[in-house]
């Protein structure tokens, strides 16, 4: 396979899986056993191609809090977006310093799919008993802040699904308000650690020659990619539950760990 369809079919994956609750870093370490290791570069410009995607389709969203200032509940909003943003910043940038993290390696990427794929099932039943409430309140937010830095500790985790789950425990039962509230911190939350992430490569010395034609592919079909994807979910979460995606996970996870038991 050439080093173009590689890269190609890389940021498609990293499209696909960036913002589904299935975890973007358990599908890259598997596809990467077929289509070769990439770079740290390559990965956070993939990265950055999600995120991009993201941001272009709730750019009226974004425009919308930007420009009413002056309506309390859209400086409300923002607040607990900055608050939920400054949690992750302020817990999670010590945490990384200090190397708190698993290896991104097969194993506990697996237990994570599994053991996350359980805790979304039971969330989701948990968050139904409380009926349907659409309110984002600062607990919400501070919570939400916080399930971003565990996602960052144990890789498979899926930053989007222990956001939003832990946003509909908290109390917004609304998944689609969960679903936006998640998607809306994650795009100052990811261009910070992308950003963080590009920083050190250069620090370091490590972003030297690349590839440019692969890392270009990749970005546009990460964007693309995430654009349609990110929009088909929100449509899709309006009247279906995540359990398809629980399921998902837990099955992939368990299929991880009897193929490769032990495996990097």
């Amino acid at each position: 396979m050439s080093d173009l369809l590689s890269a190609l079919l890389l940021g498609i994956l990293e499209g696909l899986t960036e913002f589904l609750p299935v975890s973007s870093t358990g599908h890259l370490l598997i596809a990467q056993h077929w289509l070769g290791q990439r770079s740290d570069f390559f990965n956070i410009v993939i990265q950055a191609g999600a995120i991009l995607a993201i941001t272009l389709v709730f750019r009226r969203r974004l425009w919308e809090l930007a420009t009413n200032l002056g309506d309390p509940g859209n400086r409300d909003y923002l607040a607990k977006l900055a608050v939920a943003f400054l949690v992750t910043a302020l817990v999670g940038l010590p945490v990384r310093l200090a190397g708190w993290e698993l290896p991104e390696t097969v194993t506990p990427v697996a237990w994570a799919l599994v053991l996350g794929g359980i805790w979304m099932l039971l969330a989701e039943r948990l968050a139904e008993r409380r009926g349907d409430v659409a309110t984002i309140s600062w607990k919400v937010a501070v919570l939400v802040g916080l399930a971003q830095v565990v996602a960052g500790v144990f890789p498979g985790t899926s930053r989007s699904a222990a956001a939003i789950f832990m946003a509909m425990l908290a109390g917004t039962s609304r998944r689609s308000a969960a679903t936006e509230f998640v998607f809306l911190v994650g795009i100052p939350t990811m261009f910070a650690a992308s950003g963080y992430a590009f920083l050190e490569l250069v620090k370091d010395g490590a972003v030297g020659d690349q590839d440019w034609a692969g890392v270009a592919v990749a970005f546009a079909a990460a964007s693309a990619t995430g654009f349609v994807v990110v929009r088909w979910l929100l449509g899709y979460i309006k009247a279906h539950r995540y359990t398809g995606f629980a399921v998902y996970r837990i099955a992939l996870g368990v299929l991880l760990l009897a193929l490769m038991p032990g495996g990097t």
